[in-house]
């Protein structure tokens, strides 16, 4: 009798961290991508909520136009260790590339520091009782999560990321297709 309780216990929280910790960040396959997303175009990205909602899926419109934050430890990124570029999942503008990437911690992908100083913004966020320093994308203003000041050198920086509103493209794979297309521009 004994052994079944403890079986039985232990499958329900089997299934309650499935629950918890098996929820993914990652988007479906057939996630509409918006006509302006582009990973080469910088130009400023301007829509209605109203409109993103048509376009993105629930997860990734809770986060990025209404400011929610994904559970932490859920994102497919989080422990990522593979090499290459972290985009806007809305718009597609680069973000932060993978040798800033390093692991805090905190539950949600972490970096030191952002591309470039125009590929985000940064706002004041006095919400929730705390003061805190929002980061959004620097093409689409999409919230993607905020910046502390406790990260590792050189910036001291710890930009924590919500990874539902990350794409990746690992560097091998931007080289053969930036490969190929120079082959086809060549003829060669």
């Amino acid at each position: 009798m004994k052994f079944i309780a403890t079986f039985a216990a232990s499958a329900v929280l089997m299934l309650m961290l499935q629950n918890c910790y098996g929820q993914s960040a990652s988007k479906p396959a057939d996630q509409k991508k918006a006509p302006e997303y582009s990973r080469t175009d910088a130009a400023p990205v301007n829509k209605s909520n109203q409109d993103w909602q048509k376009i993105l899926s629930p997860e990734v419109y809770e986060v990025a136009r209404l400011k929610g934050t994904e559970r932490p430890f859920t994102s497919k990124y989080e422990h990522s260790k593979e090499i290459g570029t972290f985009y806007c999942a809305v718009c597609g503008n680069a973000l932060f590339k993978s040798d800033a990437k390093y692991e805090s911690g905190c539950g949600w992908p972490s970096f030191f520091e952002p591309i470039n100083k125009k590929s985000i913004i940064e706002a004041q966020d006095n919400s929730h009782g705390m003061r805190r320093t929002e980061v959004m994308c620097g093409r689409c203003k999409s919230h993607l999560g905020h910046v502390f000041d406790d990260g590792p050198p050189p910036t001291g920086l710890r930009y924590c990321i919500n990874g539902v509103v990350l794409d990746f493209e690992k560097a091998k794979t931007a080289e053969k297709k930036y490969a190929d297309k120079k082959k086809a521009n060549t003829g060669s």
